[in-house]
């Protein structure tokens, strides 16, 4: 969430990134009813700390006409006193009001994408920052797609998992789940090293959670709700553990923060149909592990960047193709000033599949979660927080077994049958 004070100072800035976010003209008008509602608080709290003034002065009065037996006085000055106190109780309503629908408003701004951000409608719009520099792999006409593999080697069973949940909910099995196994604790290791903590947070969060790192109001529609309970199930690690440090104060010194953890994710996916969502290409459920860093608003950028190298090189370590691009406008997401996908080639699909989202929210999250953090004149600042996939497991999965599949079976990569056990699937 972007402060008053900010949109104040930098509308035209504002203005412009909602154009690049391809935001109706008409949806404009909302930088100008911030100003103005804010403009009213303004006045209101003004006025409302006028009378509270004008309160306790007469209270004081009303003491001292007491103490000099001018009783009379006092009395009429107490009836004054309980009108001030009548329109303090309106304008303190009024002020509420104003405060909520102030608060209301600015949740429906996105974050000022970065002056980086290229110009674009959709995902095809995209710019590559970095692509493979050697050929694509390319696979026997007869070669099979991850959904056939699966199947052919007894590793993943989606008739198994409608039956038992419904569309998009695999079912992962003998080799497939040794599989799935191997390549969480190989992430986990490789966050480990990187210095990331490792942490287990609950796979449920309540609606605090969810706000302060922009899941609600925007996301709403893609997350799972228990009514009952009035919780959700998270659709990334990313929101547990960013909420570990909302309303809390760092210092200076604990930066950076890192954290990583390995969960499974609920998305509902509305809408999602045709090709590109069979087998493991988009489902309900799957397993991810997430890298988050809270940093210093001075090397946030640098971080963004260090975090790219992280991923990239677990990736390489998979020995998988893969690019890098940059979020055009249109497809940035709502909380994200600036975010990077990786994408790894399908040879069997013959098409790219996005397995990882690095972004850096600068003080978009922290500034809805209260993060803070005490700069060197003991003031009290946004912090900047980060995050990224490292990585999503199903497309992973799904590009593993397409792009390593021969005549005799589906060989591992390398640095991961030291995990799996095993150096082929047959």
């Amino acid at each position: 969430m972007l402060q008053v004070s900010f949109i104040r100072a930098h509308k035209d800035k504002i203005l412009n990134s909602l154009k690049i976010r391809n935001f109706a003209v008409d949806d404009f008008k909302i930088i100008d009813e911030i100003i103005a509602l804010d403009d009213i608080r303004k006045a209101t709290q003004t006025e409302n700390d006028e009378l509270l003034a004008q309160g306790n002065k007469l209270s004081k009065e009303i003491g001292d006409l007491y103490k000099q037996g001018k009783r009379d006085e006092a009395e009429m000055k107490k009836n004054e006193v309980s009108q001030l106190k009548e329109q303090t109780k309106i304008l303190g309503n009024k002020l509420l009001e104003s405060k909520e629908q102030l608060q209301e408003l600015l949740l429906k701004v996105p974050n000022v994408s970065h002056p980086s951000v290229p110009v674009g409608n959709s995902d095809e719009d995209n710019e590559v920052y970095k692509d493979w520099n050697s050929t694509l792999p390319q696979l026997d006409d007869d070669a099979l797609p991850h959904w056939d593999l699966a199947k052919k080697y007894d590793l993943i069973d989606f008739e198994l998992g409608v039956k038992i949940t419904g569309s998009g909910f695999p079912l992962f099995r003998n080799k497939g789940a040794k599989l799935q196994r191997a390549l969480i604790n190989f992430f986990i290791d490789e966050a480990d090293k990187a210095g990331y903590e490792e942490i287990i947070p609950p796979l449920v969060v309540n609606e605090d959670t969810a706000r302060g790192t922009g899941q609600l109001p925007d996301k709403e529609g893609q997350m799972y709700y228990i009514e009952k309970d009035d919780l959700y199930l998270i659709p990334t690690a990313e929101v547990p553990l960013t909420n570990i440090f909302r309303d809390v104060i760092l210092d200076e010194k604990d930066f950076p923060i890192k954290l990583t953890g390995h969960t499974p994710c609920w998305r509902r996916e509305a809408g999602a149909h045709g090709k590109d969502v069979r087998g493991l290409n988009r489902v309900h459920q799957f397993d991810k592990i997430e890298i988050v860093q809270i940093q210093h608003p001075d090397n946030s950028y640098d971080t963004l960047y260090e975090m790219l190298d992280h991923v990239e090189g677990v990736l390489q370590k998979l020995e998988l193709p893969y690019r890098i691009v940059r979020l055009c406008g249109g497809d940035l997401g709502f909380t994200s000033s600036l975010t990077y996908d990786f994408e790894v080639y399908s040879a069997a699909q013959k098409r790219w599949l996005e397995v990882s989202s690095v972004s850096n929210f600068e003080t978009f999250q922290s500034n809805r979660l209260k993060l803070r953090y005490r700069d060197e004149n003991n003031k009290t600042q946004l912090a900047h927080t980060l995050n990224g996939s490292a990585l999503a497991l199903a497309r992973i999965v799904a590009a593993l077994l397409e792009n390593n599949q021969t005549v005799n079976g589906i060989k591992i990569p390398a640095a991961l049958q030291a995990y799996t056990g095993f150096e082929i699937i047959d």
